[in-house]
């Protein structure tokens, strides 16, 4: 989201559960064997500790502890979580020292609604979100009374529903933008049924249902190609869904965050991506938004 060295964390949590994370968080942690990462979150003379999803994003900063952050001075580590709430939670809580696997429309969604205080620090890469099927090879083949699975948080939802207005498949209410849900759709042609989900859900549903809109994370994860498999695939120009490495506020200037802001910014890292993701996922770099 190779994993030598890495320390794991496996959680399974519905995005409705949010409320309960902070709670759980403590106990899930302690539970996995991850005693003592939090004592480095803050000390800036230990190991940064970074939250990421297993892929793209821990692949990536594997890459970086494995070929270029002993030569820059940096002890990383990094510990994998597959769910979308708990690396937040983590991070405010200073039980690591930052994160890795997000977007801003997501964050600022995250942070209004669980009063959390995590900021971006810069922008990495782009995983294009994608409609996917196991039933057909065409949005022609979208029949009428389709089933389409979409993501059921926030941000997530909004984006897949965008991608479908982007593709003719539905038109929604004017200046919903990244709120819109399916309740703001004001046309449905072929009067599609949307069946929301854990956006980790999403690739076990395509033999549930028509299609379904995928996080490209959990989409290569899955073993589907965005550049090859989606039937369509949001573009890359204007995007405002970069992932970035993200942080608590007030440890954005953490000498150890800024060391891997620049690695992860770095010439190596780009063609780490370009060469080992292919189209899938794309280089973003530069100041987060």
């Amino acid at each position: 989201m190779v994993e030598k060295e890495a320390l794991f964390v496996r959680t399974t949590l519905t995005f409705t559960a949010a409320a309960l994370a902070t709670g759980a968080l403590a106990l899930g942690l302690t539970a996995c064997g991850s005693s003592g990462s939090g004592s480095h979150a803050s000390d800036a003379s230990g190991p940064l500790v970074v939250a990421a999803s297993p892929t793209p994003h821990a692949q990536i900063l594997d890459f970086v502890r494995d070929h270029l952050a002993k030569k820059a001075g940096l002890d990383l580590q990094v510990k994998e979580f597959s769910d979308y709430v708990l690396p937040d939670t983590a991070t405010e809580q200073g039980e690591v020292g930052a994160n890795f696997f997000q977007h801003k429309p997501y964050l600022d969604d995250f942070n209004k609604k669980n009063g959390t205080h995590i900021v971006p620090v810069v922008d990495v890469e782009l995983e294009p979100l994608g409609l996917y099927s196991h039933k057909v090879h065409s949005l022609a083949g979208l029949s009428d009374g389709a089933s389409v699975a979409v993501p059921n948080d926030t941000t997530n939802e909004a984006r897949a529903l965008t991608l479908l207005a982007d593709n003719g498949l539905i038109t929604l209410k004017a200046g919903t933008g990244q709120t819109a849900t399916p309740a703001d759709i004001t046309a449905n042609p072929r009067h599609l049924t949307f069946k929301e989900l854990e956006a980790a859900e999403l690739p076990r549903s395509l033999d549930d249902v028509d299609a379904g809109v995928v996080n490209g994370n959990y989409a290569i994860q899955a073993g589907l190609n965005p550049a090859k498999d989606a039937l369509v695939l949001e573009k890359a120009a204007g995007n405002p869904y970069a992932n970035f490495l993200a942080v608590k506020k007030g440890n954005e200037n953490d000498p150890r965050v800024r060391k891997l802001a620049e690695l992860l910014n770095s010439p190596e890292v780009r063609t780490y991506i370009e060469d080992t993701f292919k189209g899938a996922v794309i280089p973003a770099f530069g100041k987060a938004a």
